[in-house]
């Protein structure tokens, strides 16, 4: 085919060459004819143009073989070159290596040159495009997987690029597809414009609400490669856990602040109360007692916060024994047997199966036990029936506690394990309670490889499961 091309290119060429000497030979034999009709110059013009004559046939011939060396040079410089890329072309793409031929000379040859040249910068472009899809590939497989969200807009606040968790943390939908959109949804106000241009005077942070997730967002513009803005990028962070650990740390120093404050006041108070006025020794003796039973309560309440700072720190040091877990659950109601004789409660303990022994920190399991029956009897009315079970399922050994109490409301149970928190405040401190029981029994447990579930309905009573690795 490109033979055919050159063929046409020379003909063309030779053609024009002819038809413009033959046209400027007859123009000036014309011109010379015209001259030649007066007297006396005919048989000279006559010469003159028979020379115009030969000459415009000697230009003719040599126009057509400086065409034919043209033609040569084209077919060797260029036709042949690419000729012979075109046959190498789909060698080059199945990754063959091209051998450069060698005349008889051992001399490279122009076309083996530039075949040579097209290799290399084939072979140079094949890596460059295998890097660049590589690199795209690990944008697009970090983008995919990132839990941030990350959305680019181009200048006129189209989406040009969007990753799962944005369209999950933004609940977006198909008709979300705009940077005005999107952010008017979410009640942020703030300009596309003034974001890319003004970034240095505007907030590049925003923070919102979506249901129930608390997001901060950060905004940063990217510029092409000759430093112009060319669109901005959203980055979208979750930041629901921060702001509950942060409500939480606020409530728990407000809790603590309160707890501590009570009986520092009952104390101060009666203790100013004995030191104004002389009292009769009874009324002295009800004070001390108030005193006393404060001072008790608040020591209590510094001795659970210290062991749950040791946790939270892992300052606890724990001696892992092997022990039966019958047995410590049986010692353990032998320790609130006076409570229980109180109350009048019937509180019955089964071993319902042969439990292996459980290897781990005694004295903590120990306690973790102690507040959950404690619990039970403290908020079961008198003549209630309290059932331990202690049993083996699996890999794990298990303690159940079934009372009749007056149970838990549904939307407390996911709080109860919260410090300080409690279902109904004034009865929980009446009964001497600090708020902390269960926060400390899961975070021994937690410890220990182990569980607690709760299942409580008002009203009806609550079961608490404990589970604990055996050996």
């Amino acid at each position: 085919m490109l033979r055919n091309v050159q063929l046409k290119i020379i003909l063309i060429f030779g053609i024009i060459g002819i038809i413009l000497i033959s046209s400027i030979g007859t123009f000036y034999g014309l011109s010379l004819r015209e001259v030649g009709n007066t007297e006396g110059y005919s048989e000279i013009l006559n010469t003159q143009i028979r020379n115009i004559r030969y000459i415009t046939v000697i230009a003719i011939i040599l126009y057509g073989v400086i065409t034919i060396l043209i033609g040569i040079f084209i077919s060797k410089a260029i036709i042949g070159p690419i000729t012979k890329l075109i046959k190498d072309a789909p060698r080059i793409a199945a990754g063959e290596n091209i051998k450069v031929n060698e005349n008889n000379d051992k001399k490279k040859t122009q076309v083996d040159e530039l075949t040579n040249a097209f290799d290399i910068m084939t072979n140079e472009l094949r890596g460059n495009l295998n890097e660049v899809n590589r690199q795209k590939k690990q944008i697009e497989t970090i983008l995919l997987h990132m839990t941030d969200g990350i959305i680019a807009f181009d200048m006129e606040g189209n989406i040009t690029h969007i990753n799962p968790a944005a369209t999950e943390l933004f609940k977006l939908t198909e008709g979300d597809n705009s940077f005005d959109k999107i952010f008017k949804k979410l009640n942020i106000d703030i300009n596309l414009e003034k974001t890319v241009y003004l970034e240095d005077w505007t907030s590049l942070e925003q923070r919102a609400t979506v249901g129930e997730k608390y997001l901060k967002i950060f905004f940063a513009s990217f510029k092409d490669e000759k430093e112009i803005p060319s669109g901005i990028m959203v980055v979208i962070q979750d930041i629901t856990e921060h702001v509950k650990l942060d409500n939480m740390r606020k409530e728990f120093v407000a809790d603590v602040s309160h707890e501590l404050k009570t009986p520092i006041t009952s104390i101060m108070g009666y203790a100013d109360t004995l030191l104004e006025s002389e009292y009769e020794k009874d009324m002295q003796d009800k004070f001390l007692n108030v005193i006393s039973s404060e001072a008790r309560r608040m020591a209590k309440l510094v001795t659970d916060l210290l062991t749950l700072s040791r946790y939270d720190t892992n300052k606890v040091k724990k001696e892992l024994t092997e022990f039966d877990l019958g047995q410590l659950v049986k010692k353990c109601q032998e320790k609130l047997q006076l409570e229980i004789n109180k109350k009048h409660h019937m509180v019955e303990c089964f071993v319902t199966a042969n439990v292996p022994p459980v290897k781990a920190d005694y004295d903590g399991i120990e306690r973790v036990v102690l507040n959950i029956l404690s619990n039970s009897i403290k908020y079961t009315p008198e003549e209630g029936t309290i059932k331990i079970y202690v049993g083996f399922v699996y890999n794990d050994a298990y303690i159940k506690v079934i009372d009749n109490g007056i149970g838990i409301p549904e939307e407390d149970l996911n709080r109860i394990f919260e410090r300080f928190y409690r279902v109904d405040k004034a009865r929980t401190r009446e009964m001497g309670g600090t708020g902390l029981g269960l926060s400390i029994a899961k975070e021994i447990l937690d410890q220990n490889n182990s569980s607690i579930d709760i299942k409580s309905k008002k009203g009806e009573g609550t079961e608490v499961v404990i589970r604990i690795p055996t050996k």
